[in-house]
């Protein structure tokens, strides 16, 4: 009878599986939908037994998820004018209660309820909501496209002829257009449209079709890198190439139904492009939820038979708001290529985002021009295509002339080839920075403009890089920090030390048996987690220093963000360190703008060291881990670790680790020597001038110590310190850290989780961008690409200008930017395409 149980159950779920091809239509008006991930085992409940546990009906599995499944149940009337009565959730929480009882062991109800707690890794009501794409800037037409040969500026072009006449079109490699939907009965766009690998998740019907009367996004963006030669409009930068639409942007969504479309069609897509992202208005810090994160490792890990999803990401349109992409936990991942964008003079654009995350530029709009490129009809082309979302698109193309040449690179081939054969641009512009490894690296630029003819060549001969390895360090308490993600935009920070007027500062310290232990051969990407608690998070700038004096600013300061919720476990991410040598002490350095009634506390911070493996034979693929944003890590006990005095002191030198863990100090400000400063970043931080003042141990005095001599007091006092300090430095898994803003009714292995909700991409500038303000933006600021309506920490700023699709009518074009190219505030952004609203 087991057998046969086993045997109806394997059938029911090749059932499941075979009918999950195509995403089943969803009914939200009558349903409540849930992301359910199940953990398989010989004693654990089955996932009907957990279904019908639950109280909810198995829909399909989600995407190309592995064991994460879509369910419903019909909702009530009481539910549907409340989300927090929720049934299914509060269900699992009545077993989990009862799995934890420590009564009545023998129990048939406990053992149950352990069987099914055991078997749900993950708990997701599913919420839709509208995923907004980016507006671009439009200025006068210009119906030439000089992205593909600028006459005017010859060196300013993506200078894909050469490849062209290699012949490489883009043959044979699909691409995909994660968003607004794509028109493919568009003359430009129909040979080139790829129906079985689309798909409209808004709907939930097969073909991507735009609906709404803004849904012409995606379509320009396709037409950017497939539109075919021919007597329409204008052609596309890989213009044999398949161009597959999925439609997220078009109306709400879910977090299952994103993850789902980040894989969909990974087999057989090679770029994903992604012209979206939170809002840029400089006050939101949003990221994926664990789902969309699972969903894009597994693009990673299994995608292109396990060469990888290619995904590129725009940075983001919100310079003008000081925003930054290190604040998009989109743009700051390590497996996305973020692109910033350049005019057709080579000159950085004021809407475009700078941050230590941002690889390369592609161009775009500005000085008064913009892309040509296909838009929604049968015959039609537009003129007025721009920002950062162009951008993206651009870089898009070329990957895919680079993938006809050699099919065999990997996710990473592509990364490494953007750091090796970028074009450096604007060479004397300050923001430059020469990096350990020898190369020039910009905030606002990344590592250069994109060039396919370069690229393509270079791809043509390239060694393939090793498998990846990482180093994840242990996490660092700060004075017993300790945080707690209460849902729903609730944090609760305790101990850490005060940032104070003088910043503060931690140092780490990775070592030569670290990098032999984890298989570690040469650095890529560095990701960096900071707890801080503040009470106006725009005041406090993050910068990591490495062993070879090399900086990155992983945040600036930023005047329009007045969240209280502060960083809480927040992850930056740096690209600045590529090829350099990872050995040695690393300084976190945090500062803090010290408004009158404003106040910061640092509580903790951990590093994530991601590059190419020593020996492939050792390497294993990274697996996303269910987040539960603790400090520390879940079920164990926080220690004391080093407080600050009241006065100065210099740097506690602690005793070192095991080789295999990172070592830390926590050091003063008070010391009154000054941080060092680079020119490029000396005006984000000059307030920065020490190291936090003061440090205070903590000990348990009793009357009966000043009996003792002075010189045994001496003794047992550092005999204690070093042992507490051994001991207080607990770690999370690598990366435990939820990268969401807000929880949701979310339940995340027995925790209390967070979700996350998309982007619109309505930038707004600051007053200070307004006409007749001309700010200079520091080389080191950088910024997101898109918005996300959705459980913003704040609400935008009322009476600010928004950019708009379209000019107005009757609105005269701005002329080209004149002047030198170091003045970032004359950058051509058309006052036609910003009114107040």
């Amino acid at each position: 009878m087991h057998f046969l149980g086993v045997l109806l159950a394997s059938v029911a779920l090749s059932a499941r599986l075979s009918e999950a091809a195509t995403p089943v239509k969803r009914y939200y008006d009558t349903h409540t939908y849930y992301a359910l991930e199940h953990k398989p085992s010989d004693f654990g409940a089955s996932l009907d037994e957990v279904a019908e546990a639950l109280g909810v009906q198995v829909v399909e599995r989600a995407g190309e998820l592995q064991d994460v499944w879509l369910v419903r149940t019909r909702h009530s009337d009481l539910e549907t004018r409340n989300e927090e009565l929720d049934s299914v959730i509060s269900a699992f929480q009545v077993l989990r209660e009862q799995a934890s009882s420590h009564h009545e062991i023998r129990s048939d109800d406990i053992l149950f309820s352990r069987r099914i707690v055991d078997s749900v890794n993950f708990l997701e009501r599913q919420t839709p909501r509208h995923l907004v794409k980016p507006l671009g800037f439009k200025d006068p037409k210009f119906p030439e496209q000089w992205h593909l040969v600028n006459d005017e500026y010859p060196e300013h072009m993506m200078n894909t002829t050469p490849v062209w006449d290699m012949g490489f079109t883009g043959k044979g490699v699909l691409t995909s257009f994660l968003d607004d939907g794509l028109d493919f009965e568009s003359e430009d766009l129909k040979d080139a449209f790829d129906a079985e690998n689309s798909y409209d998740f808004n709907d939930h019907v097969p073909l991507p079709r735009p609906v709404n009367d803004q849904d012409h996004h995606g379509t320009r963006c396709a037409g950017q890198v497939a539109a075919r030669r021919n007597e329409v409009c204008g052609v596309g930068i890989a213009y044999d190439a398949k161009a597959a639409g999925v439609r997220i942007l078009g109306g709400r969504i879910t977090t299952v139904d994103e993850a789902a479309a980040l894989n969909y069609g990974f087999k057989k897509v090679s770029v994903y492009s992604c012209s979206w992202g939170p809002r840029d208005n400089g006050q939101t810090m949003e990221g994926p939820s664990y789902l969309i994160r699972k969903a894009v490792v597994n693009g990673i890990n299994h995608g292109r038979d396990g060469k990888g999803s290619i995904f590129v990401f725009a940075s983001g349109n919100g310079a003008g708001f000081g925003d930054q992409c290190n604040f998009d936990g989109y743009t700051n991942s390590i497996y996305s290529v973020t692109v910033s964008a350049i005019d057709h003079m080579g000159l950085h654009p004021i809407y475009s985002e700078a941050c230590a995350a941002n690889m390369i530029v592609a161009y775009s709009s500005g000085s008064g021009k913009h892309i040509v490129t296909t838009d929604r009809g049968k015959n039609e082309c537009s003129t007025w295509h721009g920002g950062t979302s162009a951008a993206a698109p651009n870089a898009v193309g070329v990957f895919a002339l680079a993938l006809q040449a050699r099919p065999e690179l990997t996710w990473r081939d592509i990364q490494h080839l953007c750091v090796l054969t970028a074009r450096l641009v604007n060479p004397d512009d300050p923001d430059w920075e020469r990096t350990a490894s020898g190369r020039l690296y910009s905030y606002k630029y990344g590592y250069g403009a994109l060039d396919a003819s370069a690229y393509v060549k270079a791809a043509q001969t390239w060694k393939l890089v090793k498998p990846q390895a990482w180093i994840h360090t242990k996490t660092i308490q700060i004075n017993n920090g300790v945080f707690h993600d209460l849902g729903r935009k609730k944090y609760n920070y305790e101990g850490g030390v005060p940032i104070g007027a003088k910043g503060a500062e931690a140092k780490m310290k990775i070592t030569k048996d670290m990098m032999i232990e984890n298989n570690f051969e040469a650095l890529e990407h560095i990701d960096v987690r900071v707890w801080i608690s503040h009470t106006r998070r725009g005041d406090v700038g993050v910068e990591i220093i490495s062993p070879n004096g090399i900086k990155s600013v992983l945040a600036k300061p930023r005047s329009e963000d007045a969240s209280t919720s502060g960083f809480p476990g927040w992850r930056f991410m740096t690209i600045k360190h590529w090829g350099e040598n990872p050995i040695g002490e690393w300084t976190l350095k945090i500062s803090d703008h010290n408004k009158p009634g404003h106040n910061g506390t640092f509580l903790g911070w951990n590093m994530a060291l991601w590059g190419s493996a020593i020996d492939p034979a050792k390497a294993q693929k990274f697996l996303e881990p269910v987040i539960d944003n603790a400090l520390p890590e879940a079920n164990q006990p926080a220690h004391p670790n080093a407080t600050s005095t009241s006065g100065p002191s210099k740097p506690t030198s602690h005793p070192p680790t095991s080789s295999s863990s990172a070592t830390e100090t926590l050091s003063s400000a008070g010391s009154g020597k000054p941080m060092e400063q680079d020119d490029a970043s000396e005006a984000w931080y000059g307030h920065i001038t020490g190291l936090l003042a003061a440090q205070k141990w903590y000990f348990a005095a009793l009357g009966a110590v000043f009996a003792f001599a002075v010189g045994a007091i001496i003794f047992f006092w550092r005999r204690r310190v070093a042992r507490q300090r051994l001991e207080n430095y607990t770690s999370l898994a690598a990366d435990d850290i939820n990268m969401d803003v807000v929880g949701q009714n979310t339940v995340m292995a027995g925790q209390g989780g967070t979700t996350r909700a998309l982007y619109d991409a309505l930038a707004e500038p600051s007053s200070e961008d307004l006409p007749g303000h001309n700010p200079v933006y520091p080389p080191s600021a950088r910024g997101l690409g898109f918005h996300s309506g959705f459980l913003d920490d704040d609400e935008p700023s009322a009476g600010l200008p928004k950019y708009q699709d379209e000019p107005d009518v009757g609105v005269q074009p701005s002329s080209a930017r004149q002047g030198p190219a170091l003045s970032d505030s004359q950058d051509s952004i058309p006052r036609s395409s910003r009114q107040n609203e």
